[in-house]
């Protein structure tokens, strides 16, 4: 077995030869991980490699809300319920209450949902996608245009366009030439570029699973994690159906960054891997394996079940670990799960929410330091969340 994950990788190492193309890695610039192995454990503290900053959300009669954040610019955050109720409330980046601004209906300049909000100060517009259409908004809320769309993961490329994960590659079930990836206008939505590996592998989105004498059909996608990450002036691409992880350049050439074996069109795929927070000192990424599981006595009862391993690849080790990454100043707080979500962009990682009565209650037992304790003693159990936010260092 060893001897064929040994040709398996060589033979990726082939491949992905041809797809380096201008300003190619070596094969030392990249890191192969084997989604069937158990990697020892490390714990981190998250202050030791990342800038931490906590935003209390102020709190009144108008302002009481969930704190489901969907976008953070150099000025303002975009926050919205859990419950789709069309409202967004926008703050200052000292979480100064500004405006209130809800668009919600069926009309041709409001949203059905908000799936995803993109903020671009610098032209001073919103884009709140609903899945089927982005529309574009002031940050006032007042209309100025919408374009059909079937994107996600949509992050400012540069002053005029995005980049786009296509979600309707996710959907083909067939072999597909579609592109995974495309670089649209901000004015209008037209593709200026798409973005293709040249040895992306032409296979259904669907993976066969079989352990335990079931057989499992998992779709990838079904999986949220998100398949752009900004890396310096680089993209990170994954596409969960690929074997290799590219890096999109600035000059729009490509390269492999990262592989998996074994290879997801081998007969026992084992699990996804996806890429979570890239440092300077570690490389967060997961991976999901499919545990089948009776509940019954039919193969209609089978359920499947997604555990998931975070790892971590130590740069300057060179080895990859099983991490738990730790809040210094909420020491007692569960794992902090270094994935991205919204709000990410180049200044910041990640997001998390934190719940006012949790503070309260760990402020109350003296578990709580710095900043954060600071914040806590002010707060009542019924206020808005407290948005920690973790920032690349500099």
């Amino acid at each position: 077995m060893k001897k064929v994950n040994a040709m398996l990788v060589i033979i990726l190492l082939v491949i992905m030869a041809g797809c380096g193309g201008k300003g190619k890695q070596s094969p030392d610039n990249f890191i192969t991980v084997d989604v069937t192995k158990s990697y020892p454990k490390k714990e981190l503290i998250l202050q030791d490699f990342m800038d931490v900053e906590y935003i209390a959300l102020e709190t009144n009669d108008e302002f009481l809300n969930q704190g489901v954040v969907m976008a953070i610019g150099k000025q303002i955050i975009a926050v919205r319920n859990n419950v789709r109720d069309g409202d967004i409330f926008i703050y200052d980046r000292n979480g100064k209450a500004l405006r209130k601004i809800n668009r919600m209906g069926q009309g041709g300049e409001e949203y059905a949902s908000i799936n995803r909000i993109v903020l671009d100060e610098d032209n001073e517009e919103m884009f709140v996608n609903d899945a089927k259409r982005i529309l574009v908004y002031d940050l006032y809320g007042n209309y100025k245009r919408s374009f059909n769309s079937s994107y996600g993961n949509i992050y400012n490329f540069d002053t005029e366009s995005f980049i786009c994960h296509d979600t309707s590659f996710d959907l083909d079930v067939e072999e597909t030439d579609k592109p995974p990836f495309v670089i649209i206008s901000k004015q209008d939505g037209s593709v200026i570029k798409e973005i293709k590996p040249a040895c992306q592998q032409k296979r259904p989105n669907i993976v066969i699973i079989r352990r335990n004498d079931m057989t499992v059909q998992a779709y990838t996608s079904n999986f949220p994690l998100t398949s752009i990450i900004p890396w310096h002036e680089n993209w990170i691409l994954t596409v969960y159906a690929n074997d290799t992880v590219f890096n999109y350049l600035p000059d729009h050439s490509i390269t492999p960054f990262m592989v998996r074996t074994p290879s997801i069109q081998s007969e026992k795929p084992e699990a996804f891997l996806s890429l979570g927070i890239l440092t300077e000192l570690y490389w967060f990424l997961q991976t999901e394996k499919a545990e089948p599981e009776t509940v019954g006595t039919t193969p209609a009862d089978t359920r499947v079940l997604w555990p998931v391993t975070y790892l971590m690849y130590d740069r300057k080790e060179k080895a990859i670990y099983e991490y738990a990454v730790i809040n210094d100043d909420f020491p007692n707080q569960i794992n902090v799960y270094m994935i991205r979500n919204s709000g990410a962009n180049d200044e910041i990682a990640f997001q998390r929410k934190i719940e006012a009565y949790q503070l309260v209650e760990a402020y109350g037992k003296g578990e709580l330091k710095g900043r954060l304790k600071e914040i806590a003693a002010k707060l009542d159990v019924e206020d808005n969340p407290v948005i920690m936010v973790a920032k690349y260092k500099k």
